[in-house]
């Protein structure tokens, strides 16, 4: 049995990254992965295109008044392209982001963020559009990603959304995390152990 929290869904307000393309560089510039824990990259999110070199906004959507406190991020195709480095999906997740919403993932951002129970969900151009126009006209509708039945609702709107069926599951079965899913099958990881034959039985031995 997983440990690990389903996620049937996740709701709240949504905020606009315009762009297709937008790689992970943009999402957190390299020189913020000098950490050594993922907590603090919640600021950096973005960082070079909301700030000027001495910090004042640029005026990016991130840090517009009505984006506080938002959930969900909605961006175009190819979102999470470039470097496979997980600091961009953690700081995402880091600055209050729980899902996102976009034409397309890079396949490595969409594990790595499918990994940390944040879902990625796909719109077809036309729907997109429509999410991104109400969210940009209404910054209070509240938007829902519903992971179990695969669709965005916003307002009176209804989305079909695309999420392939290994990240469905993951997500709505609490199995989303391998190593939390590993940790939790404590047991089954010693009687393999035990059955294999050629490991010692206890550590050191």
């Amino acid at each position: 049995m997983s440990a690990l929290p389903p996620i049937p869904e996740v709701r709240g307000t949504a905020v606009v990254v315009p762009g297709d393309d937008i790689d992970t560089d943009r999402i957190i510039p390299a020189r913020f992965l000098k950490c050594v824990t993922f907590d603090d990259l919640g600021p950096a999110l973005f960082h070079d295109e909301r700030f000027e070199a001495d910090g004042t906004s640029k005026g990016h959507p991130l840090d517009a008044p009505e984006a506080r406190g938002a959930t969900i991020l909605i961006s175009g195709v190819n979102f999470g392209s470039g470097s496979s480095r997980e600091h961009a999906p953690q700081s995402i997740h880091k600055a209050g982001f729980r899902a996102i919403v976009a034409g397309s993932f890079a396949e490595i951002f969409f594990g790595n963020a499918t990994t940390l129970g944040m879902p990625c969900v796909t719109l077809d151009a036309d729907d997109l559009a429509v999410l991104k126009a109400t969210v940009a006209s209404e910054p209070a509708t509240e938007v829902v990603v519903d992971v179990a039945n695969r669709e965005v609702r916003a307002g009176d709107r209804v989305f079909p959304a695309t999420l392939p069926d290994g990240a469905h599951g993951a997500l709505l079965e609490g199995r989303w995390d391998p190593l939390g899913d590993l940790l939790a099958a404590g047991d089954d990881v010693e009687r393999v152990a035990r059955d294999l034959g050629y490991l010692p039985a206890e550590p050191g031995a």
